[in-house]
């Protein structure tokens, strides 16, 4: 004979039947012990304003969580993690079904992206057009214009698009962009300034005296604008192909596997354009020697500030000023050597800078110093955007979080729903 309990058992399993896997998952993990609850409230403001679960394992990974802490947490991975923190974490305006991983906003009309393609194309352009027109007419005034128009465009591709950083990072990302563009514009202008006339000054100090011919300048100056347009397409081919692996990873041993072969091919595509813009640069000089060192070092530049870009644009402000201060550092190191030189007693210095510019000229000093600066910002690229963080843009900087989080025991569980600051009465009785 079945009595009342028994009656009362059967209706309960009954309704729970319905239940899916999940909502029975998270119900046992709230039973005693909710070893998610501490992260969640920790973590409360980037699962709020996430848009899918895939920024939110992004954000924990910059915040130093890794798949073994997550591990600790009852989750195989930082992306299953992920997934149950977006899931309990109520947002505004959600829908539930809206969001799914993977899914991005509304694209740009083809007409637009061909319009921003050729927009990339201006800088290049506008600066073969200007070295070409100032050449031929011999007005300093026609080279000066062009300089200034070439720079606009250049602005103009740097703000916006793949190669900007304007809307990536939110407010605080921002403020940071604008402390940090007074060194940076610093160090480019010293690159560019050196392009310009670093050879020439540099021969004068070894003690040879030469009038200064500024084809090589004119030549620098259209790789550097030619080579706008291929960074900014490998930029946003990278991006884009990246976005996608990250949506279809699993984890992050599995994402970072899959792109570090997109970063070294980006690397090395850019590289392989470079012999073509070097040669276009060289047929707007109208009779101009050609000179391989000093071509290899216009490349060489080329390639530094495309690194350097790349790294800004995705979050590594720091190890791209640390590549250009380098570079800076080792341009200015020759003609000092040099310049010590002449004092007394101190020849020696000078003996390293005047055998290099003898075997190979002066125009070797920067195409050592910038093609080696290149070479390993190209390799940190590999390994430091294999990163999921990376390809998102968070609102607030990371902070590190505690190293691993304990699983909390039922007294410190009971402690954490009583304290915690956004918990609800339905919430703590759990």
């Amino acid at each position: 004979m079945t009595g009342p309990t028994g009656a009362s058992g059967a209706r309960r399993e009954q309704s729970s039947a319905p239940a899916s896997a999940h909502e029975r998952g998270a119900k046992a993990r709230r039973g005693s012990v909710d070893p998610v609850r501490a992260l969640m409230h920790r973590h409360r403001e980037l699962c709020a304003r996430a848009v899918d679960p895939l920024e939110i394992a992004a954000g924990l990974e910059a915040h130093g969580v890794t798949d073994r802490t997550a591990a600790r947490f009852r989750h195989r991975d930082v992306f299953s993690l992920a997934e149950e923190l977006y899931a309990r974490v109520p947002r505004d305006g959600d829908t539930g079904d809206d969001a799914r991983p993977g899914e991005t906003g509304p694209t740009r009309p083809r007409g637009v992206r061909a319009a921003l393609g050729l927009l990339w194309l201006l800088p290049g352009a506008l600066a073969a057009a200007s070295v070409a027109g100032a050449y031929r007419t011999g007005a300093v005034a026609v080279g000066a214009a062009g300089a200034v128009l070439t720079a606009g465009a250049l602005w103009s591709c740097l703000r916006r698009g793949p190669l900007g950083t304007a809307g990536r990072g939110g407010r605080t990302g921002r403020c940071a962009s604008r402390s940090a563009g007074l060194p940076g514009a610093l160090r480019t202008g010293w690159l560019l300034a050196y392009a310009a006339c670093g050879d020439w000054l540099l021969t004068g100090l070894t003690g040879r005296t030469s009038p200064y011919d500024p084809a090589a300048a004119c030549e620098a100056a259209v790789v550097l604008g030619l080579a706008v347009a291929p960074a900014a397409w490998l930029a946003r081919w990278f991006a884009v192909r990246a976005r996608r692996r990250l949506a279809a990873s699993s984890g992050l041993d599995e994402f970072a596997a899959g792109v570090r072969p997109l970063c070294a091919a980006t690397a090395l595509a850019f590289l392989l354009t470079l012999p073509p813009l070097v040669l276009t640069a060289r047929l707007t000089v109208p009779g101009a020697t050609p000179d391989p060192v000093a071509e290899a070092g216009a490349g060489a530049l080329a390639a530094l500030l495309f690194a350097a870009r790349l790294l800004t644009v995705h979050g590594f402000r720091a190890a791209a000023a640390l590549g250009t201060a380098v570079a800076c550092a080792a341009e200015a190191a020759g003609p000092a050597a040099a310049g010590a030189a002449r004092l007394p007693g101190c020849a020696a210095l000078g003996e390293p800078v005047r055998r290099l510019a003898a075997a190979h000229g002066t125009a070797a000093v920067p195409a050592v110093a910038c093609g080696t600066a290149a070479l390993a910002l190209l390799v940190y690229a590999c390994a430091a955007l294999s990163r999921a963080s990376a390809h998102t843009a968070p609102t607030t900087p990371p902070t590190p979080i505690i190293p691993l989080l304990p699983i909390p025991t039922r007294s410190t569980a009971m402690s954490d729903e009583t304290t915690a600051p956004h918990a609800t009465p339905g919430e703590a009785r759990r």
